[in-house]
């Protein structure tokens, strides 16, 4: 799907969208994004040498996972990053594939273990949690 179809999804727009597109492979969630250079969170890190930061790529491998949900009533809402490592820096002008996959599920609480890579190199690892609750 793409940024449009994702936006049937999510509620993040502009500029916190950052999925370029995503979909289910088998049992597996993939995104991508195509880092632009002119990103909000590319200014100022870092001036001369731009970095995509490591709490942007936790972002974009969250919102990667979004077809896993897919038919959820709610709100998806972080509740946890564990075993983050990060492997690879990310630059303007790379794309970046996530790969992201259930492991577990309990009432609103989603339970995801995900990677991302950069030309085929990983560039992130982590394990993350969310639940899906219905906004105020």
């Amino acid at each position: 799907m793409d940024r449009e179809a994702v936006k049937a999804i999510l509620p993040h727009r502009e500029p916190m969208l950052l999925v370029d597109e995503a979909w289910l492979e088998d049992d597996c969630a993939v995104g991508r994004y195509h880092v632009r250079g002119d990103e909000f969170f590319l200014q100022g890190h870092f001036p001369g040498n731009p970095v995509v930061p490591g709490v942007i790529l936790c972002e974009m491998l969250g919102q990667s996972s979004c077809v896993l949900i897919e038919g959820t009533t709610g709100t998806p809402y972080f509740t946890g990053l564990d075993k983050v490592r990060f492997k690879r820096v990310v630059h303007p002008g790379d794309t970046i594939e996530f790969r992201a996959r259930l492991t577990a599920h309990k009432g609103p609480y989603f339970f995801i273990q995900g990677t991302g890579t950069v030309d085929d190199e990983t560039c992130l690892t982590a394990e993350l949690s969310f639940a899906v609750l219905t906004p105020r």
